[in-house]
């Protein structure tokens, strides 16, 4: 009996020492320590109009221990708040999953309803296993998703143009034309009606869609701060809404809506119609806009309000309005209470119901385009005509904000240009004063008189710097004018500074480039031709990356992209026909087919998103169409193996395409080519992540080849040095670049570089955009950081110095000597040029996401510099948060101060001689290190560091 007692307590004992084992291991120790600081669906914070059925999570959290990462996640969705927990959560309860991922991870449970909200959270295991707390609480909505959901909204469109102003009438005149005809464009739209809300509202929502740009009004106020809505598009085949939450504005009661409807891109029917590069009409019709509102009331019941042929028209101040030409607007003409409660609009007609051609319309991703900033008068002065001349100091996109008192009937007209002449006796108008378009920019204003007058434009902007200002009685001041700067209101979530001041120059000068040209799509300029060429798309992308949240903005480029693909044949097999996008998107300026140097943006841009934000889905949503691109160039393949197709290398210096096209130095098809074999390596990456194993391989032969061929054909010798190079700079910089030049050569192809810029142009680069882009980047590189320097800094032409010391505050499309012009032609504001400062992120920062896992999960610093520069301060955003760099040199010692976000590693490079005087928060690396140095690279986990050795 003892021994069975004893045996019996002795297995009570086992038995709950097991028990209370296995609890303390099921019940995982938390971390207060990780902390949450972000939280995204779609890259969104609480995004409104979701229109996806797996949306995308993200998170990024902070912690104060070092080398932190997640191990596993579990995510919770419910239809409401008091569902969002494991036992109730309806939509989504993930469980835990095994993964380190906390970006873009695709939602995987049940479907989800439009105009449904949504409530979740997360909550993450550490590398210890230790479990973090919830998240807080983050929602989303769903979308209108579908047509049917529009319900009983209507198109309405203006039934009859009342206008009488006489200024209703502009010229219009292209080079090719011996005088100006009178010409109008459809007429801008006032649209009103009234509703009554009869109970307690719990939400209200508006849902409008304009084609042509629009303003909502509710009872006499601006609804958003939105303006030139929506983005532009390929209207016929997709067109997008925005929404906006009515519920804090909406009124007990009757309540008075109003619509303004501008021609935007939708109804230009006036600019480029004589442009051989343009389709006849570039008009999709007479602009319409649709509108529905939602309200859901405190009992439950719902209620709908929308546009029909109930509604009320008229026409009003707005007397004309064209996206290239500007706005008139005669305030004679004012209705005074049009959108508020009780006007009387017995004389207003109804409008007509229309219905336009259009394949899709959807919720409006990217940020709005908003007023981002006023600039007021640097310098007043008068011009040769006596007229007064406004200079702003800066050249922007956007418009004029004028306070005016003059005599009724007074015409004050602002003509907006981007310089003057040389001698700076007027303005020059160049790209601003119509040509190929026909339409100057001018802005038009006549008084009602008597009193201070307040008026901006809103159906059209300019890129300009200076405005003569026609017809006010006394000299313009900061009360009289101010420049609005107006564009897509991105996200500026990286910075660079250092410490050379011309490099400072550049940066801000290549930022406000890219700036004034973000109107929805990625423009080439913000005047003349306002068209998203593909070519200049993917010339600054990268740099744009570095800077801003591109990541709804690209993705939208691409709906732009493959909706203004059209069948097109193959080149040596004109039998079959290829998807392919023009040279232009969107829009029907389209010039002709995109070649391979324009159209490889198709793939630049998911590959810049993929390498720069980690997300697959882009790549995947778009394989099929860049397949078949590819496809289609290969179609162009000589006997020779190499692609005969290409546009070139644009706006190299001294280079006019009709009068100096030997200045392109590059043969197009050689740089095309380049482009080509970099993608080709990119399309494999592409086929593998689509499981595609036949492509995959293809794509690797067809690489393989083609850098044989490529080679072969113009890898040469140059006449009596030891030197070889690919005839051109941009050539050389490409193939040192993609990793074109055969391994025991790439000494000789640098030094033949370097030979070419220092020997026979005197120390100056001979790019355009595609050679520019790297330049900087190849030299430093490969040991010439020196020489890159001194071609970005000299003083002489040409050069981004030279650029600067013109007096340039963006960059300009050619690159000529200026001071030997009248004035400076073409384009001034051209963001294709911005591309090479991607340098000062990748070179002088030394941040760049590595190949094997990218979106920055993993992430190399490596500064290189030239001996010029002492110190750079650098943050880079990520999906896991920002990457801050700053570093100095002095006196042989390199300090850094790093900081690693959480779930990221950094990997450093280091010679031998940096790694023996290591030292990392102040103790020898071989103390601090807990992973072994291998290849020469110290590995670091999350955390902020501060590292020095001997350099």
């Amino acid at each position: 009996m003892i021994k069975i007692y004893k045996k019996n307590f002795l297995k009570a004992i086992i038995t709950i020492a097991i028990t209370v084992l296995y609890c303390s291991c099921s019940e995982p120790k938390s971390n207060d320590s990780l902390i949450f600081t972000k939280l995204t669906c779609n890259y969104k914070e609480n995004p409104t109009a979701i229109e996806d059925q797996h949306p995308l999570f993200s998170w990024q959290l902070d912690s104060e221990e070092f080398n932190k990462s997640q191990s596993a996640f579990h995510i919770l969705v419910a239809s409401s708040k008091e569902k969002l927990n494991e036992e109730d959560a309806d939509k989504w309860n993930s469980g835990k999953i095994l993964k380190s991922t906390s970006s873009f991870v695709k939602y995987n449970g049940e479907p989800l309803e439009a105009l449904h909200t949504y409530y979740w959270k997360v909550h993450i295991w550490d590398e210890d296993e230790n479990l973090s707390k919830w998240s807080s609480i983050q929602q989303f909505n769903m979308g209108l998703i579908d047509m049917k959901n529009w319900g009983s909204s209507a198109w309405i469109t203006l039934n009859e143009d009342k206008r009488t102003s006489p200024h209703q009438y502009r010229d219009y005149k292209t080079g090719k034309m011996s005088k100006p005809t009178a010409v109008k464009g459809f007429a801008a739209s006032y649209f009103r009606n009234e509703i009554d809300v009869t109970k307690e509202i719990e939400s209200a929502k508006a849902y409008i869609c304009g084609l042509g740009y629009y303003e909502l009004y509710l009872n006499g106020s601006k609804v958003g701060d939105h303006v030139l809505d929506p983005a532009p598009s390929n209207y016929d085949k997709q067109a997008y809404y925005v929404d906006y939450d009515l519920t804090d504005i909406l009124e007990p009661g009757t309540n008075a809506l109003g619509i303004i409807l501008g021609n935007g891109f939708y109804g230009q029917n006036i600019s480029w119609k004589n442009d051989p590069e343009s389709e006849k009409d570039l008009s999709y019709g007479q602009p319409s806009v649709k509108l529905l509102i939602k309200v859901t009331y405190t009992d439950g019941q719902e209620a709908e309000f929308y546009t029909d042929d109930t509604w009320k028209e008229s026409t009003g101040p707005i007397v004309f309005n064209n996206i290239y030409g500007g706005d008139t607007y005669d305030a004679r003409h004012e209705i005074t209470g049009w959108n508020t409660v009780g006007f009387n609009d017995q004389d207003w007609s109804n409008p007509k119901i229309a219905t336009p051609e259009l394949r899709t319309i959807s919720a409006q991703q990217i940020p709005a385009i908003k007023k981002l900033k006023e600039l007021e008068p640097k310098e007043v002065f008068k011009g040769a005509d006596g007229e007064w001349i406004v200079d702003f100091g800066q050249n922007i996109a956007g418009w004029v904000k004028l306070n005016v008192q003059e005599k009724e009937g007074q015409l004050v007209q602002v003509i907006t240009t981007e310089a003057l002449l040389t001698d700076g006796s007027d303005i020059f108008k160049g790209s601003t004063g119509g040509g190929a378009n026909g339409m100057p920019q001018v802005y038009e204003y006549i008084c009602k008189g008597n009193e201070p007058e307040s008026w901006e434009p809103k159906f059209s902007y300019h890129g300009f710097r200076y405005a003569k200002v026609k017809g006010v009685s006394s000299k313009p001041n900061a009360d009289m004018i101010k420049a609005v700067l107006v564009a897509t209101d991105i996200n500026e979530t990286g910075s660079f500074t250092s410490s050379d001041e011309l490099f400072n120059k550049m940066h801000s000068i290549s930022k406000w480039t890219i700036v004034d040209n973000l109107h929805g799509i990625p423009e080439d300029c913000p005047h003349r031709e306002k068209c998203g060429w593909l070519g200049d798309s993917h010339a600054f992308a990268e740099y744009a990356l570095y800077n801003y949240d591109m990541h709804d903005f690209y993705s939208k480029y691409m709906e732009d992209i493959r909706t203004q693909m059209r069948p097109t044949k193959g080149h040596n097999n004109p039998d079959i026909k290829f998807q392919v996008p023009t040279m232009i998107a969107p829009g029907k300026r389209t010039s002709t087919y995109a070649k391979i140097d324009w159209g490889v943006a198709t793939m630049y841009l998911p590959w810049y998103s993929y390498r720069y934000y980690g997300d697959e889905t882009i790549v995947k949503e778009y394989y099929k169409e860049m397949k078949e691109l590819t496809n289609f160039y290969l179609s162009f393949k000589d006997e020779n193996g190499i692609m005969q197709d290409g546009m070139g290398d644009w706006c190299p210096p001294l280079w006019d395409r009709r009068l100096n096209p030997s200045a392109m130095e590059t043969d197009p098809i050689i740089s095309a080519n380049a482009y080509f074999y970099d993608v080709l390596g990119i399309m494999g990456t592409f086929a593998k992540m689509n499981d595609d194993a036949a492509f995959e391989a293809q794509m690797k032969e067809e690489k393989d080849s083609l850098k044989n061929a490529f080679n072969k054909a113009y890898l040469k010798n140059i006449p009596n040095t030891e030197h070889k190079w690919y005839q051109s700079q941009t050539a050389t910089v490409q193939a040192l670049q993609f990793g074109m030049v055969p391994e025991n050569d790439i000494q000789k192809v640098v030094n033949g570089l370097a030979y070419n810029i220092t020997e026979v142009k005197g120390g100056h680069h001979a790019t355009g955009i595609h050679g520019n882009r790297y330049i900087y980047t190849v030299l430093t590189k490969y040991g010439k950081e020196d020489l890159a320097y001194d071609i970005l800094t000299t003083p002489e032409f040409p050069s981004q110095t030279y650029v600067m010391n013109s007096g340039f505050t963006t960059w300009p499309e050619r690159q000529f000597e200026w001071e030997k012009m009248e004035g400076p032609t073409n384009s001034l504001n051209h963001p294709m040029h911005s591309g090479f400062a991607a340098y000062f992120y990748e070179s002088l920062g030394g941040i760049k996401s590595s190949k094997d896992k990218p979106g920055y999960k993993e992430f190399i610093v490596d500064p290189k510099f030239p001996k010029q520069v002492s110190h750079t301060e650098v943050s880079v955003p990520t999906p896991y948060g920002a990457i801050d760099s700053k570093w100095s040199l002095e006196n042989g010692k390199f300090d850094m101060e790093l900081s690693v976000p959480f779930n990221t590693t950094a990997l450093l490079p280091l010679n031998e001689n940096e790694k023996n005087s290591l030292k990392i928060n102040g103790t020898d690396w071989q103390t601090f290190q807990q992973e072994p140095i291998s290849n020469n690279e110290v590995r670091l986990g999350s955390g902020t560091y501060k590292i020095s050795y001997k350099k």
